[in-house]
């Protein structure tokens, strides 16, 4: 009988045993890895990068938008309607026509003024100065200054010459300011364009 229950006691102390062995031990809460439990902020994402104007280019900048320098120029342009005096086929008298002109500067109005003696639209209307550059003009106190150059195909004999004299004094005085016209040939002071006509240097009204 003690033999029996000594060796049911025996059994049951092995199985303690083993149940105890077959158990993992927990990690001592100290010991234990922390684990990151807390979530990082991810970083933020960069802002799309903004378009330049160059990049847009329905973006405008300035109180001008889109507008060129060539459209404010063009604004700035004047339009006047003048009286230009040619000759007739025949070259015999002055003929009066008109032209318009369009310049910017007040001071570009002479230069389109003689442009407008140099061409006709009109077979009647002969131009006296098609053939002669404006080398350039300067207006100063009411003078007119034009400095021309005049090549030998350009060059007319007396009749024509003062016709082509007659036709630049009547075209460049009808405006108020000038008050004298000097001409030049290439810079210099002559005292006749074309070797007919004396020039009073300057031309007066």
């Amino acid at each position: 009988m003690n033999k029996k229950i000594w060796t049911v006691g025996l059994l049951a102390a092995v199985m303690v045993f083993g149940a105890g062995c077959g158990e993992k031990p927990e990690t001592a809460p100290g010991n234990a890895p922390e684990q990151n439990t807390s979530t990082a902020p991810l970083p933020e994402a960069d802002p799309a990068p903004s378009q330049s104007a160059e990049e847009n280019p329905g973006s405008t900048s300035g109180a001008g938008g889109n507008q060129t320098p060539d459209q404010s120029q063009q604004k700035e342009k004047k339009t006047e309607t003048i009286t230009v005096y040619y000759t007739d086929p025949d070259v015999m008298d002055l003929k009066k026509g008109s032209s318009k002109i369009t310049f910017g500067q007040e001071s570009e109005k002479y230069e389109a003024a003689f442009e407008a003696l140099k061409k006709s639209d009109s077979a009647d209307l002969v131009p006296l100065w098609e053939k002669v550059t404006l080398n350039s003009s300067t207006f100063e106190g009411g003078k007119l200054t034009l400095d021309l150059h005049i090549p030998d195909e350009a060059r007319f004999g007396a009749g024509a010459e003062e016709l082509a004299v007659n036709a630049l004094k009547n075209t460049f005085f009808q405006f108020e300011e000038v008050k004298s016209l000097q001409l030049l040939v290439d810079g210099k002071q002559v005292e006749s364009l074309m070797g007919h006509v004396d020039l009073e240097n300057p031309e007066t009204r």
